[in-house]
């Protein structure tokens, strides 16, 4: 039974590498299909990393208004076709004057809010303007460069065409922005200070600066070769992340508010654990101490002991030291419980969508709640002794799931996790 203390989720919205909608995602998820290829944003032949996962052939005149499209970077155009299906489902929207309003008399504006986060935001705006600049001087920058480069724009353009005038910030926390706003949307129901929140993460960052950045890093998975290979959570060959794009957007709701209006409920977001490492800008702590405070503290906020969790959506990016840390916290925090908790990476088969991988991901356990199914890892062939967890490998699992973790764990030491319940 839905308390003051969780909120509901009763709309669901992604743009992944398998294309628009949760429905692609979850179907892609479920078949094991890689969506690594070679880069086509740019030509690749000079970088070191010549592969990501691109979200396919996204035209977004064909889900917007033209000029509305030529002022947004695609993180925004992303966040904006994820966040009108996200609405959709749960039954707030409706055509009025060309614009998507609030559908329901029931429903206050005002008290809807919007947490739309980012880890990089308009990267491609920057860099296309600024090879404007660089080439044909100041007045070749576009206008609308003021209004795209911002990286609350994506959640503001998302209030702007809805009508949504709660609440309305980005988070940005690296890898851990989604999930986090998403808790930040959870912390805004519970204080009383909106109905309900639209939240999630929105990314575009397959662009030459970002790839090449990534790349010298360290970061990248070079199997140029063999891109449907490159992504390989917790196995022992893994060389790191494969980049990838979109949006995941959930709308999030008070219980009563949701129940007032008859509206159909998906999952509950039940809690919500945050924390900091203090230990390295790109490296996670060994030991796994802060992820393991951060998935403490989402039991403890949701009530639950570590035996009554079905499912952990992993951070699991494929880099040597990341796979290895979340291990340590998982076994740590879980003891005993952890050789018969079920473990997938959604990034094996999307690649890792920076800012927007907490997002997807929590589409993806909200999915495997209402399903009874926990997706397979891809590429797991020889598994890391140092990385023992159960992963689901081969075929998708069926079972009964009852509660689930998702987590997050960002450059700059950032962790974040949130626990949800299936309803």
């Amino acid at each position: 039974m839905p308390t003051s203390r969780t909120a509901v989720v009763t709309g669901l919205g992604a743009v992944t590498p398998y294309g628009i909608g949760v429905d692609s995602l979850w179907n892609g998820l479920l078949a094991g299909r890689s969506t690594a290829r070679r880069i086509t944003r740019f030509d690749p032949s000079d970088h070191a990393v010549q592969i990501a996962c691109e979200v396919p052939g996204f035209e977004p005149t064909e889900y917007l208004p033209r000029r509305l499209a030529r002022q947004l970077d695609p993180f925004a155009q992303y966040a904006l076709v994820a966040a009108a299906e996200a609405l959709g489902q749960a039954g707030l929207l409706a055509e009025a004057d060309g614009m998507h309003w609030p559908a329901n008399d029931q429903v206050d504006s005002r008290r809807v809010g919007v947490v739309i986060a980012s880890g990089i935001g308009a990267i491609q705006e920057a860099t296309d303007q600024h090879e404007r600049l660089r080439t044909g001087g100041p007045g070749r920058v576009r206008p609308y460069l003021a209004i795209a480069l911002p990286l609350n724009m994506a959640g503001g353009q998302v209030a702007i065409r809805h009508g949504l005038r709660g609440p309305n910030y980005s988070v940005v926390s690296a890898c851990a922005s989604a999930t986090d706003a998403i808790g930040s949307a959870l912390d805004l129901i519970r204080a009383g200070r909106a109905d309900v929140v639209v939240a999630g993460g929105a990314e575009a960052a397959v662009n030459p600066l970002t790839i090449a950045g990534f790349a010298a890093a360290g970061a990248l998975s070079r199997r140029n070769a063999e891109p449907a290979r490159a992504s390989r959570p917790f196995d022992i060959d893994r060389d790191g992340f494969v980049t990838g794009e979109g949006a995941g957007v959930v709308v999030l709701e008070r219980p009563a508010h949701a129940a007032a209006r008859d509206a159909t409920v998906l999952a509950e977001v039940i809690g919500y654990g945050i924390s900091n490492d203090a230990y390295h800008p790109t490296q996670p702590a060994p030991d796994g101490d802060g992820a393991i405070v951060a998935l403490r503290l989402a039991l403890d906020d949701a009530g639950l002991g570590t035996s009554d969790i079905d499912h952990i959506n992993a951070h699991g990016t494929s880099t040597r030291l990341n796979d290895a840390a979340e291990t340590v916290a998982v076994r740590t925090v879980f003891g005993n419980q952890t050789d018969r908790l079920p473990v997938t990476s959604t990034k094996s088969a999307i690649g890792h969508l920076l800012g927007a991988a907490g997002g997807v991901e929590a589409v993806a356990t909200v999915m495997a709640l209402a399903d009874g199914v926990v997706p397979a890892t891809l590429n797991l062939e020889r598994r890391d002794p140092v990385c023992d967890l159960d992963v689901v490998v081969g075929e998708p699992r069926k079972q009964a799931l009852r509660t689930a973790l998702s987590s997050s764990f960002g450059f700059g030491g950032h962790n974040a996790v949130l626990a949800f319940q299936a309803v």
